[in-house]
């Protein structure tokens, strides 16, 4: 039987969990917060820290809510429904902070506040689903591979929702489904990875719908319009095909280009290296005709798209960015990189160091 602790929490980790102390160790606490007291099951453990399971909370922190999504809990689709939203986007200001002053060594951080939405519901162009044999589509649940039947969501698009049950009305046997949308475009997209081997002729695709099959062999069939779809972000609308990256909330990526413009602040005449560019949203959101733009990919998908969305204006190189860089050598002014999760690498920082630029703005997701 698992050993149960009341512990204090004081702290929202990195990842989302509830931090607090028993013994000595730090104690990792989902679907909890900070300033609340609860009782935990802990999980055996020889590291250097616990992982507890919330058994019950003795005192609520008053920024707890009643989360809106009735499958939330068991599906593994969103973790902070519990707090409220300004409490949220304040505890995601701490998590930063924290980093930079624990890992950066950073006394004093200058952490802006979060800019949040006005309505942060219905946001996302993109979901993955997985559909189990019954055909049920759902999430997987957190930390499992067990699927959560879904019926709707209330963090995707209503686009997305009208291509919900794509693999029925298809009749498509699929194991999973990802499902795209313009949201300012009104373009749909639906990508499905096949169980089986699947006739074409036999596939009647929902209308005005771009759909696309991935078969078991991995051979991908497009049964209707086109393998990609389009988004705007201000004025200028990019193309993006199925299983490229584009940012997934389509108002914050507006919010974003226009805090990275401010930031970069690119003067006429200059130069400006987009690392890490996907479709090209960064750097041709941020310069005009009188800049000189280069952009490096290592995703074709993704690659092709930026060239297609540049219309001739930029030099974009595939690659990773270090080998790029070595390759090149670009002498640029400035530098914006948005790289995976996992950040960059050591050698892709000193390449980036060599390209002499003098002002750097790195957007992470992670």
């Amino acid at each position: 039987m698992a050993e149960l602790a009341q512990i204090e929490l004081t702290d929202m980790a990195h990842g989302g969990d509830a931090v607090g102390r028993y013994q000595g160790r730090a104690v990792f606490v989902p679907m909890a917060m900070p300033g609340e007291r609860v009782t935990v099951a802990l999980e055996p453990s020889t590291r250097s820290y616990l992982r507890g399971r919330l058994v019950g909370i003795e005192r609520p922190s008053p920024h707890r809510i009643e989360p809106a999504c009735p499958y939330f809990g068991r599906c593994g689709g969103c973790h902070w429904q519990f707090i409220d939203y300004a409490e949220q986007l304040r505890i995601k200001e701490s998590i930063v902070r924290n980093a930079l002053q624990r890992i950066g060594g950073i006394a004093e951080p200058p952490v802006a506040p979060m800019l949040g939405m006005q309505v942060p519901w219905r946001y996302r162009n993109h979901v993955q689903l997985r559909i189990n044999r019954r055909g049920d589509v759902g999430y997987l649940a957190a930390g499992s591979h067990e699927i959560v039947p879904t019926a709707h969501c209330l963090i995707a698009h209503p686009l997305l929702e009208t291509m919900w049950d794509a693999h029925r009305e298809l009749g498509v046997p699929a194991s999973e489904v990802i499902l795209r949308a313009g949201i300012q475009t009104g373009e749909r997209l639906a990508y499905l990875q096949a169980r089986t081997q699947t006739r074409k002729a036999t596939i009647s695709p929902p209308e005005d719908c771009n759909v696309l099959l991935r078969t078991p062999g991995g051979r991908r069939q497009l049964l209707a319009g086109d393998p990609s779809l389009h988004e705007r972000v201000e004025n200028r609308t990019f193309r993006i095909s199925a299983d490229a990256f584009f940012q997934n909330n389509t108002l914050q990526a507006e919010l974003l280009v226009r805090q990275a413009r401010e930031l970069l602040a690119l003067q006429p005449g200059r130069s400006l290296l987009d690392a890490y560019c996907g479709g090209g949203l960064l750097g041709l959101s941020l310069v005009d005709e009188s800049h000189t733009l280069y952009g490096i990919e290592w995703a074709g998908a993704s690659l092709e798209d930026a060239r297609i969305n540049s219309a001739g204006r930029g030099t974009f190189w595939e690659g990773d960015v270090e080998h790029v860089l070595q390759r090149q050598h670009p002498h640029v002014d400035a530098i914006v990189l948005d790289p995976p999760r996992a950040g960059c690498t050591a050698a892709a920082v000193v390449a980036l160091a060599a390209c002499g630029a003098s002002r750097i703005l790195y957007v992470s997701c992670d």
